[in-house]
């Protein structure tokens, strides 16, 4: 093997690079060694004569250059000289050092027995180059060795025992939370399901106590939130005591009955605990990314000022994790909303009056500050009214339903606050000062006089489906095909009022309905008429109507259609009727202030 080590120095002189411990080989030569080497090895089959030679180590062999590798991992040396080593003893060695600028890597063959830089080599005889930190004259370095063929190329960093020991200690101060965490998961269990246990009892012991309403299904008593309202206080009991509820409800989804912008409304079952009967709830389901809407609802229905026979009943409101999504649970009527009952049915002019009024009394419960008892209350504004939001009941009234844009008018609220909200609602039915972005923020009454006029469009589109105005065309919504089916709020801002013929003045009601709805849709914000004035005047209507009609004799009966041009004289009982309205204006205008 000399003979081979002196036979590489003589053929290459100065080319071949040496240092003291190796000598850097051309790659030509390098793959000559590479092939022949491992025939030379003793105890193997190689060339005659030669097995007695020892043979040296090929290594890696660069000085210190700058490296990519990060101290994670395994990584390449990035070395492109391989060295036959100068000793059958050398075996390979790589170090790897950190300083302020980078890292650095230096490959070369060593002799075990030897120091280098101050550490002594240990785990030399493996295959692969394992980093181990170590403290050397040239401060701390990572190094490894070992004894393959060209080992040191790749270099494998492992987690110290300093690591090891740090996530020992982290995992050890983390056992007693780990163990609480689990302690306090499993006490909120048992309550939860002990909870629900005595939530079932009681619900088994009411159902008992109480007889099935006649005819429909059946129907509790203690369930009378959940079909039409009869303004009941067990009903808005039992209704709290079920906001509380802990566990979600056994609700199983039936039928999808609407959808909107933000969530989908449900028809489903509510299962009665240990019993094969359920009753008919309405579900409203968000996603996740609609939490704001949802929470803002849920906050206005947990409002118990809200309860009213005109206001949508609440019953629950849950958040369903597994299903990512929030749920309101509320009563389902199934006539559904006020555009699809006007959709498909003509009203009479007893319908109308039961619609139209029960519409402003809600809206007069929102903004009122004041309950019927005279208790103080926060307004309520619902910057979204539309047919589509107001459910028509079993009896023929209408409930207001969804409030995911409503406000709160607390006296709490800034200038700023209010700027805030925004311009938000339906652009069909949207007041004119909120389409051209003028509502004076300075008054809270507004914002009331917003819902007015989207009242009042509302009222139109009952008046042009009611079988008293003579000739009654397919439902339309206000402003029909003047605008396309989704208008922008650009496309708003130069509509005028719906149309109201004069074939609708013939009689006496509508006459007083539609002088009503034009007060309430006025350009002037301050010149409408508040709700509580518009439920009075309604109100008001129907019983003189009812007086006119039992004092008036069978041949002076009012007359439900005048058939004469509107220009013409007015009848004597006509001109009562403007008396009556002129009357109830001045009632308002003192009741207001």
């Amino acid at each position: 093997m000399n003979v081979f080590r002196s036979s590489l120095s003589n053929m290459h002189g100065p080319q071949c690079c040496s240092s003291s411990r190796g000598v850097s080989l051309p790659s030509s030569l390098v793959l000559w060694a590479v092939f022949f080497l491992p025939l030379l090895k003793p105890g193997t089959a190689g060339i005659p004569g030669l097995s007695m030679y020892p043979i040296s180590q090929l290594c890696k062999f660069c000085d210190r250059q700058s490296s990519s590798c990060n101290g994670t991992g395994s990584c390449m040396s990035d070395c492109d000289i391989t060295s036959v080593c100068y000793s059958h003893q050398d075996v390979c060695v790589a170090i790897w050092v950190e300083n302020g600028t980078g890292f650095t890597v230096e490959t070369l063959c060593h002799n075990p027995s030897v120091s280098l830089y101050g550490i002594m080599l240990d785990d030399y005889n493996s295959s692969r180059c394992v980093m181990k930190e170590k403290n050397s004259t040239r401060g701390m370095v990572h190094i490894c060795s070992c004894s393959e063929e060209e080992c040191n190329d790749k270099l494998v960093f492992v987690s110290t025992a300093k690591d090891q020991a740090l996530v020992y200690i982290i995992l050890v101060s983390l056992l007693p939370l780990i163990v609480m965490g689990v302690l306090v998961a499993v006490v909120i269990h048992w309550h939860c399901v002990n909870r629900r246990r005595q939530l079932g009892r009681k619900w088994d012991s009411n159902v008992k106590m109480c007889k099935p309403k006649a005819g429909g299904l059946d129907c509790r008593d203690t369930c009378a939130f959940m079909g039409d309202d009869d303004g009941s206080d067990s009903s808005s009991m039992h209704a709290n005591n079920l906001n509380h509820n802990t566990e979600p409800l056994p609700i199983e989804l039936d039928l999808l009955v609407g959808k909107g912008r933000f969530a989908q409304v449900y028809k489903a079952k509510l299962k009665q605990t240990s019993s094969a009967q359920f009753e008919t709830v309405a579900v409203k389901i968000f996603p996740y990314e609609e939490y704001a809407s949802w929470k803002n609802e849920k906050d206005i229905f947990f409002n118990k000022d809200l309860r009213h026979e005109n206001i949508l009943h609440f019953l629950t409101a849950e958040e369903r994790k597994a299903e990512k999504q929030y749920w309101l649970i509320t009563a389902f009527h199934p006539s559904g909303n006020l555009q699809e009952y006007l959709t498909h049915h003509v009203i009479s002019w007893e319908e109308l009056q039961a619609l139209s009024s029960s519409l402003a009394r809600g809206v007069a419960h929102l903004h009122s500050d004041r309950l019927a008892n005279g208790r103080p209350k926060v307004p309520i504004v619902h910057r979204d009214l539309k047919s589509s939001n107001v459910l028509v009941k079993n009896d023929l009234t209408c409930c207001i339903c969804d409030f995911g844009l409503a406000l709160c008018l607390d006296s709490s609220l800034s200038v700023d606050d209010l700027a805030n909200s925004g311009q938000v609602g339906t652009a069909r039915y949207m007041a004119p000062e909120v389409l051209e972005a003028r509502l004076n923020l300075e008054n809270i009454e507004s914002f009331k006089q917003t819902d007015i006029y989207s009242m009042a469009l509302v009222l139109w589109e009952m008046t042009s489906r009611c079988e008293t105005i003579g000739d009654v065309k397919d439902y339309e919504p206000a402003f029909g095909s003047k605008v396309r089916q989704h208008p922008y709020v650009e496309n708003m801002k130069d509509s005028d009022r719906p149309d109201i013929p004069d074939s609708w003045l013939r009689h006496q009601g509508i006459l007083a309905v539609c002088t009503t709805i034009k007060e309430c849709w006025d350009h002037d914000p301050e010149a409408r008429l508040t709700a509580h004035c518009v439920a009075t005047r309604l109100a008001e209507i129907e019983e003189e109507l009812d007086k006119l009609s039992s004092r008036s004799s069978s041949a002076e009966k009012i007359r439900y259609e005048v058939h004469i041009p509107v220009a013409m004289e007015i009848p004597e009982e006509e001109v009562k009727i403007s008396e009556i309205q002129n009357i109830i204006a001045a009632d308002c205008s003192v009741s207001d202030k």
